[in-house]
């Protein structure tokens, strides 16, 4: 068998990568030159890896500088995986380990105590130790059906922006709301630029619409375009879709969807990655004009660092529980540790409850209790009343939710 070369990719060839991640997606088409011209400002030096099998690039991985909140509070840096691709021809020859280690290795030299990723296909990724931490909703709300009720949240006034004034506004908007909730991650300025791509350069369909306060301070901002392409004037059938929705409150956010549904013609608003304990279908008139379209894994999550990811977030008030952490592709990560209201350190002790890194990071965020994961024979039991205990210390007041795509 051919041995596998992986290394940090020269600017030059990141084209060519982000050529092959497309093909593997089964995407035909290149980017076009305007495109391109905005998406390779999110390539960061040193952070583009390319597989090569036989002297030809076979495959890539990428990421992202970015952060993670995490429960408490505390915002870690974080790398942002993403571009992960290998060629058709070329898989199942050991490419994508190969690449999944260099990039582990890599983010931990960094100094980057997690990485995370949106995962193409959910059975890759755990055997690298990546755990699903956050899940989101698909929504659709009939316009026909239902508006918001009378004392649902109100207040301040929405605006529509252009794309120039929105790349301006957006990322420091976004940077200052998008606080208080485990999950939301940092977005880079690349990552903005790509983003606005269609509302700048106009052209694009997307529009944006952005909520400021009763002071005029701006605290929220919803991007949406037609579903609908073929729409013809008289038809009366307009469906939006909503790409994203951050709003710093609850009034804040209820008066983008009052925005959203009081727009004329349209007949149905659908949207994707919103948070599961949402309060739309309770703010509306009719709720059965509401529906969950489907439920989402999101955000994965993998501790790099295991203690300093540990001892990054806050626990609850609960007795103390050792883990036993097992990590087969970062063995220094393996270990006990135990975890209390007082915080998180590595120890020698018997441990308690046995699991895998990809489990410890599913756990990590909030989003599943311990108990379950002990029902799906994912977790290991020494000591039974540890179970209530740690469900108790790892839960959370909101579900964690990320709320970006990358």
């Amino acid at each position: 068998m051919s041995e596998v070369d992986v290394r940090p990719l020269a600017e030059s060839e990141y084209r060519q990568a982000n050529d092959l991640f497309l093909a593997s997606l089964h995407v035909p088409e290149r980017s076009s030159e305007e495109r391109w011209r905005r998406s390779v400002t999110r390539y960061e030096p040193g952070r583009v890896f390319g597989a090569y099998l036989d002297g030809e690039l076979s495959g890539t991985a990428m990421s992202l500088s970015s952060s993670l909140e995490v429960p408490g509070g505390a915002v870690l840096p974080a790398a942002a995986v993403t571009g992960v691709g290998v060629r058709a021809d070329r898989t199942r020859r050991g490419l994508l380990r190969e690449l999944m280690g260099a990039q582990l290795a890599d983010t931990r030299r960094r100094g980057e105590p997690v990485a995370m990723l949106h995962a193409s296909e959910t059975r890759i990724y755990p055997r690298f130790g990546y755990g699903l931490a956050t899940r989101a909703h698909r929504v659709s709300v009939s316009r026909l059906l239902s508006g918001l009720r009378d004392d649902a949240p109100a207040g301040g006034q929405v605006r529509l922006v252009d794309g120039p004034t929105a790349e301006k506004l957006l990322p420091e908007l976004y940077a200052r709301i998008s606080t208080g909730r485990p999950g939301l991650i940092g977005r880079s300025e690349g990552w903005w630029s790509t983003r606005l791509f269609g509302t700048v350069e106009n052209g694009g369909a997307q529009r944006i619409a952005v909520h400021s306060d009763e002071s005029g301070t701006d605290d929220g901002f919803v991007l949406f375009e037609p579903a609908k392409t073929d729409y013809q004037f008289g038809d009366g059938s307009v469906a939006l879709h909503v790409g994203e929705l951050h709003a710093a409150d609850a009034v804040a956010t209820a008066s983008l969807w009052r925005f959203l549904l009081n727009l004329d013609l349209v007949t149905t608003v659908s949207a994707i990655d919103r948070p599961l304990d949402e309060a739309l279908p309770w703010w509306l008139a009719d709720r059965r004009g509401y529906a969950v379209d489907r439920l989402d894994d999101d955000l994965w999550v993998r501790l790099v660092d295991v203690p300093t990811a540990l001892a990054a977030r806050s626990y609850g008030a609960a007795e103390p529980v050792v883990l036993e952490v097992r990590d087969a592709v970062l063995p220094e990560n393996a270990g006990t540790y135990r975890i209390g209201p007082d915080g998180a350190a590595p120890v020698d002790d018997r441990p308690q409850l046995t699991l895998d890194v990809d489990v410890l990071g599913s756990l990590y965020l909030g989003d599943v209790a311990v108990t379950t994961l002990v029902d799906a024979n994912r977790v290991e039991v020494h000591d039974p009343a540890a179970t209530a205990e740690a469900d108790r210390l790892l839960a959370t007041t909101r579900p964690p939710w990320c709320g970006t795509g990358f």
